[in-house]
């Protein structure tokens, strides 16, 4: 019989949850299908068509009683600009981005996986001015912010789209907003590159006999991870460089806990933390 050893990694959970130290939790959702179904084979889909043709003759005899069948109609189509509060539409935000980022940043700036110009982290709409609150003709205004992973900055701007001007920019430091999918991604492929990924790839070949190569293989989740003291030395930039935890698991399969390794994305790098 084979011996199972717990590797440094971690170990593959068999149930279908992880308990992330408080920090995680995970949704189950149940589809409709077999929920409410009869056991009595098949008798109750035989009452359930009986009682419908009832109810069908009762609504003939009710005349506008009787309860129509509902009509699921078609959300209207998005038009190129919101108003108001409304959401950013498609076309707004494709406008924004390129309105937000110009040659300056995207010249001066790195992304995540050191490229030119900066990692765009959300796009969101921006609140109205103080003076603008009661104006139901204020101007739409989105923001923009990236991270730069040249100078482990956060760069944010706010867009007129109206004027289609960048009307302001704000640049800071030790700032560590949510990790983005492309983050994550990135930070999956250093790990399952580094030796220090060792256990993971073995534990996914346990799980189901493959060999894990790229992110695309595994679910992930990250958290932004910032050092505190009795930390070791090996990520006691983090905070100021952009850090994550990894929360892994195998597409229709197990978790794989690798809670002990941090990779800094700004660096470059994977530490053990314990």
């Amino acid at each position: 019989m084979r011996t199972i050893v717990h590797r440094h990694l971690g170990k593959v959970v068999a149930g279908a949850a992880i308990a992330v130290a408080g920090t995680a939790v995970m949704v189950g959702i149940t589809l409709p299908g077999s929920a409410g179904a009869d056991d009595s084979g098949g008798q109750g889909t035989g009452r359930t068509a009986q009682t419908a043709g009832q109810a069908q003759e009762q609504g003939q005899g009710q005349g506008q009683d009787a309860v129509q069948p509902g009509v699921v109609e078609q959300a209207p189509a998005e038009g190129d600009r919101g108003k108001g509060r409304d959401p950013l539409t498609d076309d707004e935000t494709e406008r924004v981005e390129k309105l937000a980022l110009d040659r300056g940043l995207s010249r001066s700036s790195e992304n995540v996986e050191g490229d030119k110009g900066p990692q765009r982290i959300t796009v969101d709409l921006s609140e109205p001015e103080a003076s603008e609150l009661d104006d139901p003709n204020a101007p739409r205004r989105a923001e923009v912010s990236y991270y730069d992973y040249k100078d482990d900055s956060l760069v944010t701007r706010t867009v007129n789209l109206d004027t289609g001007k960048v009307e302001s920019t704000d640049t800071q430091h030790n700032v560590q907003p949510p990790l983005s999918r492309d983050e994550t991604v990135e930070a999956a492929r250093l790990l399952i590159a580094d030796p220090l990924g060792a256990g993971l790839r073995a534990d996914y070949k346990d799980a189901t006999g493959k060999k894990l190569t790229t992110p695309d293989q595994l679910l992930l989740n990250g958290m932004v991870f910032r050092a505190v003291p009795g930390t070791p030395a090996s990520v006691a930039d983090c905070g100021k460089h952009r850090c994550t935890r990894l929360f892994v698991k195998v597409r229709n399969g197990s978790w794989i806990d690798s809670r002990d390794l941090v990779v800094d994305l700004s660096a470059r790098k994977v530490a053990k933390v314990g």
